[in-house]
């Protein structure tokens, strides 16, 4: 193949271009505000999870709480309608007197472990609700961290972007330097030369592979004329004449 020695230079350009614009890429999914966001996301998981398994657990002693409540109030009132019956001296017979006191002896003492269960389930609440109180804050706090976080890295996508678009602007503005059947073969062998398709011959040296050609290959490079497209013996990639390739 051959290719003008300023289309080989535009080239050079063009991989410059494009090293950047894979540079800027990876440094796009390499900033460590993305491990450190999934890392916080993993905690808000646990947390809202035990969350919700708290609160589910309130809202089982808030129910069990009202219902003892009631029921603590259901025979309040019956033995306070059993006092006033036997206060009233509507109950005149001895048996039944007697049968009424010990009703009301029964419900004292019902009403007395009715209260001491309820008093059990208002503790085991207290303490639901303390915990539940510091999942909430726990979350805020993470939530908070999450923000700021996000806020750090959309900050620097954001210059990040700005230099890849400047780079694809500057890549635009090269391409049509590149002769098509050039920037074919560049491509292809950028697809198996992790990016890297051409290279600049300096100093005897491949920038693509960083191996010194030996003096058969250069020799043998520098016999070719000025307009043939090169590949380097070491990596095949498409090597670029300079100024400083015999130096």
């Amino acid at each position: 193949m051959k290719a003008e020695p300023l289309a080989q230079q535009a080239l050079l350009e063009l991989q410059a271009k494009d090293s950047a614009l894979a540079h800027l890429t990876h440094r796009r999914g390499a900033l460590p505000e993305h491990a450190e966001i999934a890392a916080v996301d993993a905690r808000i998981r646990e947390l809202d999870g035990r969350r919700i398994e708290v609160q589910t657990r309130v809202s089982d002693l808030e129910r069990a709480a009202a219902k003892a409540d009631a029921e603590v109030e259901l025979v309040k009132t019956r033995r306070t309608r059993d006092e006033e019956r036997l206060s009233s001296g509507a109950v005149k017979n001895p048996k039944d007197l007697t049968s009424l006191q010990s009703e009301l002896e029964a419900l004292a003492r019902r009403i007395g472990t009715l209260e001491d269960d309820e008093i059990e389930i208002m503790e085991q609440l207290e303490v639901a609700q303390g915990e539940l109180s510091e999942l909430v804050t726990a979350l805020e706090g993470e939530n908070a961290t999450r923000d700021t976080l996000i806020a750090a890295r959309d900050e620097k996508i954001a210059v990040l972007d700005a230099e890849a678009a400047e780079a694809a602007a500057g890549r635009e503005a090269v391409l049509p330097k590149v002769p098509e059947d050039l920037l074919t073969l560049y491509k292809k062998v950028a697809t198996t030369q992790n990016g890297l398709g051409a290279a600049a011959l300096r100093a005897r040296r491949c920038e693509g592979c960083h191996l010194e050609l030996n003096g058969a290959d250069l020799r043998e490079l520098q016999a070719e004329p000025e307009d043939a497209v090169l590949r380097c013996p070491e990596c095949s990639r498409i090597l670029v004449r300079t100024s400083e390739s015999s130096d």
